[in-house]
């Protein structure tokens, strides 16, 4: 599977093309926007794009009105081909956002359910109760998501409604070739829908990728031969940043070691979940860091730890932004990215990660563990490579069984000498490539 190499960077559209939050209406071709940053994305070492809800809503894209329409507020279909086509010839995978647990109110059989209630072709679509009320004063209650009624859930087991969605997502690949779906609120869908749809893409596109979002629970559920590829790694999103803000390395090391551990009880040993420091949807990371200085060595770990990495625009140059702020804040309109120490070192990160299997393929065991460090191991193959990381602000020296004397330090081709001990400098993270 192609996405198991891969590094992505996520972009939400409708914010990073600066577009309006109500639909307006009036068409605007900002997508094409995304063509002027191919180059920042292949600096940083991406190869994969995922874009959030580009299809026509009422709103933020995930209301959607039309499966089958481009957002006037940005764009054609033509525009939206062409920047897949133009990030294709760069080798940059395209991942869509695929919104399928409920549609917004403006969405074409929502509107007939409203006009003709009961006689309503399309009453079966959703979950309705005629006898109820909504919060719009409907004169019938229909299921939203987790009470948003701008939400209005679909029913999955409907065939006109699996058909719909069908149809529309063979559009998707045959109009603009994407290679993947991510799957909002994946931990809502019917599992049998998800079923369908792993076989209906398979069938449609040799290696498509399914990204689920799951927030809890057990990912096993979800993720496996049958339904989806990959999952979000929200339990190792929250670990990365609250090891750091309370200097407790053993929160992060032992979510990965229940995740990826050799032990019969580690739960995802194998699995490939998406590893991210912040999204769309949650506060940037250079906000929620007690620290500055954290900021190189969170990226470090997310690189250095089991799963595909994901880089969230802006962040890369520490944006910041704080989810009380509001979604448009976390949402934000560059006019151009920008490019510091921060993307430098990122960039270094990802060119570790494409060159060592062991980064993408390999195990994990924990070999360092201190409040404030800590050293694991990635081996694959006959490649090993200890990930090492010191989050304070004085040297800390690693005494450890190295099985080599020497390494080199894949991320600055510095080497190393385990003789006497390992100097961790404050801090820092290092990738060891160990010699045989």
């Amino acid at each position: 599977m192609w996405a198991y190499d891969s590094i992505f960077y996520q972009i939400y559209p409708l914010g990073f093309c600066g577009a309006p939050f109500e639909n307006d209406g009036n068409l605007a071709h900002r997508i094409r926007k995304v063509e002027d940053w191919i180059p920042h994305i292949k600096r940083l070492g991406a190869n994969a794009v995922y874009f959030g809800p580009v299809f026509e809503s009422d709103t933020h894209g995930y209301n959607t009105r039309d499966y089958t329409a481009v957002d006037c507020r940005l764009g054609t279909k033509e525009d939206l081909k062409h920047v897949c086509d133009a990030l294709h010839r760069e080798g940059i995978k395209v991942v869509l956002d695929g919104v399928f647990n409920h549609v917004g109110r403006g969405f074409h059989a929502f509107r007939d359910v409203l006009e003709n209630r009961e006689a309503s072709r399309y009453r079966d679509w959703f979950y309705l109760d005629f006898h109820g009320n909504s919060n719009y004063n409907d004169g019938l209650w229909y299921e939203g998501w987790e009470g948003n009624y701008d939400l209005v859930r679909l029913n999955l087991r409907n065939e006109d409604v699996v058909a719909h969605l069908f149809s529309a997502i063979k559009g998707w690949i045959e109009d603009f070739d994407i290679d993947g779906l991510r799957l909002d609120v994946a931990y809502c869908l019917d599992l049998d829908f998800l079923r369908r749809l792993r076989r209906f893409t398979g069938e449609q596109k040799p290696g498509f990728f399914l990204l689920g979002e799951l927030l809890h629970g057990d990912y096993n559920r979800f993720v496996n031969d049958e339904m989806l590829h990959s999952a979000t790694n929200y339990e190792c999103y929250k670990g990365l940043y609250s090891s750091f803000n309370s200097r407790n390395m053993f929160e992060i090391v032992h979510s990965l070691q229940r995740q990826f551990g050799s032990e019969p009880w580690c739960v995802y040993r194998g699995k490939r979940l998406l590893s991210f420091v912040d999204n769309h949807d949650v506060t940037r990371v250079a906000s929620i860091l007690d620290r500055p200085e954290h900021l190189p060595l969170i990226y470090a770990m997310a690189f250095g730890m089991p799963g595909i990495p994901c880089v969230y625009y802006g962040s890369e140059w520490g944006a910041k932004a704080e989810k009380k702020e509001g979604d448009p804040a976390l949402r934000a309109c560059f006019d151009h990215p920008e490019e510091n120490g921060l993307t430098e070192w990122i960039g270094r990160l990802a060119r570790a990660y494409h060159d060592h299997k062991a980064l993408r393929y390999g195990d994990f065991r924990s070999i360092v563990l201190t409040n404030g460090q800590c050293i694991f191991q990635r081996c694959f193959e006959d490649e090993r490579i200890l990930v090492a990381v010191n989050m304070d602000e004085v040297p800390y020296t690693a005494h450890f069984d190295a099985g080599c004397g020497t390494a080199v330090d894949c991320i600055t081709g510095n080497r190393h000498d385990f003789g006497g001990g390992s100097e961790l400098p404050p801090y820092s993270a290092q990738y060891w490539v160990m010699e045989q």
